[in-house]
């Protein structure tokens, strides 16, 4: 990887074949991480296999100054940023990972070897949707859960509520927001309590009791949902809760495992645990983005890729002070001479 200062080449950093770091996943974390560290001159490698989370979405929303923009244009723009400084990519699916003397040695699916002082895994998740046939083909269409990703564009529609668990009331009332036709298809779920009840009669929530079967189509756009018996309910959108799974496969052998992350008291899926600046139980392994944090939105992602890309090139800048300080100390000719000065200062006179 060629640095860039002032338009002029720099000398290549990169000892052979090693990387200070490579990042796993090029999503909106994995890449805020790599500019951070491409601009903190590292040299850096992004790993992706090209499968964004957001690909169905049409718009990426909540983004300061590029709300509205393709999911594709955000990546691509974000990709040419960290070229620009340096950063190169490969393309593949990392499959293997282990670590010996401190530093690691990935496998692609390709059995392409690279290896890397740090890891930087932006792998993020898998949306595990429930199992109604037709929700996995209009999802991020019109069958959507993140109503800040969403709301703005299906307001004032008639919008479903699909309840498969404790946090469908919060739901229902959340996306109330968004619209005054808000109907809960209680589906599988065993029902409200009788405040949520209270809650939903209050708010104006329609209740509808019968599992969901399936999504009724018109014109390629969703008009409602079938009921358990032939019943047919209008609604424009559907609001699911999927299970968020995070994509930590890769990291099992190097000892990190995913473990439940819980939002208002109830599990929302499985991430990798991490402090506040993504680093793991592992020495010189980093998370950022929805594989740690499932509910971040791009922005947060995005900041979490910078907050990690910093501390790891700190964390390597620690060792290579260390590295220094070790060859420094030898006593050379140079070093004999400077502490000859010290020691003997104005009294050198005469000897």
């Amino acid at each position: 990887m060629t640095e860039r200062e002032n338009g002029a080449p720099q000398e290549d950093r990169r000892a052979g074949p090693r990387w200070d770091v490579v990042v796993i996943g090029g999503g909106p974390a994995g890449l805020s991480g790599a500019l951070t560290l491409a601009r903190a001159r590292r040299s850096v490698l992004v790993i992706d296999d090209g499968r964004p989370r957001n690909a169905p979405a049409a718009h990426a929303h909540n983004y300061l100054t590029r709300d509205g923009a393709a999911p594709t244009e955000l990546l691509d723009s974000g990709r040419a940023e960290v070229a620009s400084y340096g950063g190169e990519f490969l393309t593949g699916t990392v499959v293997s990972a282990t670590r010996g003397g401190g530093e690691f040695q990935l496998t692609t699916a390709d059995g392409t070897v690279v290896d890397s002082r740090r890891l930087l895994v932006a792998t993020g998740l898998v949306d595990e949707l429930p199992p109604v046939p037709g929700l996995r083909e209009r999802w991020g269409r019109e069958v959507l859960h993140c109503p800040y990703c969403h709301g703005w564009e299906v307001r004032d529609q008639r919008i479903g509520v699909l309840a498969t668990g404790p946090m469908a009331v919060h739901a229902a009332l959340l996306w109330r927001q968004w619209s005054t036709d808000v109907t809960l298809f209680e589906h599988t779920w065993a029902g409200p309590t009788p405040e949520e009840a209270e809650q939903l009669a209050a708010r104006g929530v329609t209740r509808v009791r019968g599992e969901v079967t399936g999504v009724r189509l018109e014109e390629d756009r969703l008009a409602g949902v079938t009921l358990g018996g032939g019943r047919q309910v209008d609604c424009q959108a559907l609001v699911v809760s999927p299970r968020f799974a995070a994509r930590a496969e890769v990291l099992s052998a190097l000892g990190l495992t995913a473990a439940d992350q819980e939002m208002r008291g109830h599990s929302i899926g499985a991430h990798v645990p991490a402090d506040p600046t993504g680093a793991t139980t592992v020495p010189g392994v980093w998370v950022a983005g929805n594989v740690t944090s499932l509910a971040d939105q791009i922005v947060g992602a995005a900041a979490s890729g910078v907050r990690a890309g910093a501390l790891i090139n700190t964390d390597l800048v620690t060792e290579d002070t260390a590295e220094a300080v070790r060859a420094y100390g030898g006593f050379t000719p140079r070093r004999e001479q400077e502490v000859t000065d010290r020691v003997v200062g104005g009294a050198r006179h005469g000897l």
